[in-house]
């Protein structure tokens, strides 16, 4: 995707499962994966140019992606500094815990729905 080559044995180290996936059916999902996120920066630059995105209705997206984000920056510095204390460690999984309930929620149909 970045444009780089990436060899077979790399590819098979990426595969979850170690045994049971065919090369074939890796491929062919890795293919259909790329597709897929073609298809929806298509789909969000014609949302923008319709004015879709404008949308109140958005923001809790927007905010989940943003706590998304200020997660992964806390947890990335939670493991350079060196400092695991039980402090740290109880926030971060309250952040996760707070992650997990929105993206809950925003995945529901009702989520959705115009109110």
């Amino acid at each position: 995707m970045s444009g780089k080559r990436i060899v077979y044995e790399d590819k098979a180290k990426m595969r979850l499962i170690k045994t049971g996936v065919s090369r074939g059916s890796f491929n062919r999902t890795l293919a259909q994966a790329k597709y897929n996120t073609i298809k929806s920066i298509y789909t969000l630059i014609l949302l923008g140019y319709l004015g879709i995105l404008d949308t109140p209705h958005l923001d809790p997206y927007i905010e989940i992606s943003n706590r998304i984000r200020d997660y992964m920056e806390a947890y990335r510095t939670f493991w350079q500094e060196g400092k695991q204390t039980k402090e740290h460690l109880r926030i971060m999984q309250m952040l996760q815990r707070e992650l997990e309930d929105g993206l809950m929620r925003l995945s529901k149909p009702k989520s959705m729905s115009n109110k």
